[in-house]
Formats: structure tokens, sequence, C-alpha cells
């Protein structure tokens, strides 16, 4: 989960994802929006009887006032809330496992903040079952040929290694930069993302709202994607102001095409 404002337990029962899938929260900073929903959250889970750890990844402010929050709260919890403090002014690895890593972004705003880069690994070949099948390729040596080796026919004939596999789809990765002013400089720690979420709280109408409070218009964000070479954009945390964010849509779109608006619910291909 990335940042869990007020209500996140809520929407992950709309969205019938099951509470135990959730084993990491990432939270990019200390606004209410983007963590008020934690303390609710954590209580609910040991509520339902969950056993396993809970990992927190954020600003290590965040820390102490969790800790007093789970002691008046959340006594005999039943589970272990792990805290990991990251350092939001550094781009580092702050995750990893078999399958991706988890990456902080330096962003700018009015208090330490940092969004996310998610990077999926490289997966092995894909086999092609009806050479396996045609060859009689026994079934414990797929897997080295999943890992390059060609097969040799009790012929002695050499079948390639190209024959035997189609390459995996190329590995996914998704940006979430939210809450920071423009960074001309951002796209070169997020070249080639296949999806960005940047933050598009203004139009081009409050530009100086934007540089007041260290927010981005939806015509940055736009250029942090052309500039970045992603795949696709998708727009939020809009302004209040805006009853119909079909212009923040608009004005991105006269600089990056693949551009779609966030809304609550949306399930996004990434």
């Amino acid at each position: 989960m990335v940042d869990c404002g007020e209500g996140a337990q809520l929407q992950l029962r709309r969205l019938r994802v099951h509470f135990s899938k959730v084993s990491h929260v990432f939270v990019s900073h200390l606004h209410g929006d983007h963590c008020f929903g934690l303390i609710g959250m954590i209580s609910t889970f040991g509520l339902l009887g969950r056993t396993a750890k809970l990992h927190i990844h954020a600003n290590e402010q965040l820390e102490e006032m969790l800790n007093s929050q789970m002691a008046l709260f959340c006594r005999d919890l039943g589970y272990e809330v792990v805290f990991h403090p990251i350092d939001a002014s550094r781009h580092e690895v702050i995750y990893e496992d078999r399958s991706l890593t988890v990456e902080t972004i330096p962003l700018c705003h009015r208090m330490p903040t940092c969004g996310f880069l998610f990077r999926e690994k490289p997966s092995l070949p894909h086999i092609r079952r009806e050479m396996i099948d045609f060859y009689q390729i026994p079934t414990s040596q797929i897997q080295n040929v999943k890992n390059g080796a060609d097969w040799t026919t009790e012929e002695g004939e050499v079948v390639p290694n190209s024959r035997l596999v189609v390459p995996a789809a190329p590995p996914r990765s998704y940006a979430y930069c939210s809450d920071t002013r423009y960074m001309p400089e951002l796209h070169e720690m997020i070249k080639g993302v296949s999806t960005l979420y940047h933050e598009s709280t203004y139009g081009d109408d409050n530009l100086p709202m934007a540089e007041k409070y260290f927010h981005s218009t939806a015509r940055q964000a736009a250029m942090v994607a052309r500039d970045a070479g992603a795949g696709q954009l998708v727009l939020g945390h809009y302004s209040s102001r805006y009853d119909d964010e079909q212009v923040l849509l608009r004005q991105a779109r006269e600089v990056f095409e693949n551009v779609r608006l966030a809304n609550e619910l949306d399930v996004i291909n990434v």
C-alpha cells in the first residue's frame, strides 16, 4: 500500500482486497491525507486476528507518534508492526524481494517527502510447450531450458534454446510522485517508467498557487512524463477548486498524449 489516508480500510473493503494481502505500507510524508488512516487500519487488522507482521516504511518522525497511538488504542494487538525509517532526501532501494524492488524518489514539498518507484525484476522466458512436447524434454529439464540451456536429442541433434522459449514480457515499473512542486530533474530518476502517477493539484490558471504551496500543475506533471519517456501518466491530487478535472486532462495532453485522470476505486493496468 502506498500512503494510507483517512478511510483507507473502507476502500479496501469496497475493492474486496483481503486485509491479509497488505504486508507493507509506504508513507510518502506526514500530512494527514497520507497517513491519518494508518492507526485505524492497524487496529482493525488486530481485531480481525492478524498474526503476520505489518511493515511500515516512513519518515522516522512517524514512529514515535505511531507507537503512542498503538499503546493507547491497540493493546494486545496480536501481531508485530515493524517500522522502517526512510530518508526522504535520498534516492535508494528500501525494499527488495524475489519479484521487485522499491526505491525512494526525493521530492520537493513543504516537509520531507519522497515518492516511490516500484520496479519488477526481469523474469525468465516462457517455454514453448509444443516444442517441449515435440522433443520430449523431461519436466526435470524445463528449468534449465528457461535458464538458457540448449537441448540435445538422443540422436545428437542440438536444439538451440531460442527454439524452445519465447522472451518474457518486459519488466514493468510504477512511479508514485505525490505532493511535490515541479522538479525539472525528476525525470532522470524515473527514466522509462511504465506508469507514472504524478500529482496535478492545479491547472495553468493557478501556477502561482502551485509554486507557493509546493505543488504541481497538470502541465508540469506531463512535462515530467514526457521527459522520462513514461508509458502512461496518471493524474491525481486535484484541488477542490476544480469541479471538472477535464481541464487538467486537456492541459496535460497538450504536452503528453497518454494521460488519464485517477478516480477513486479505479483499477489501472500498468
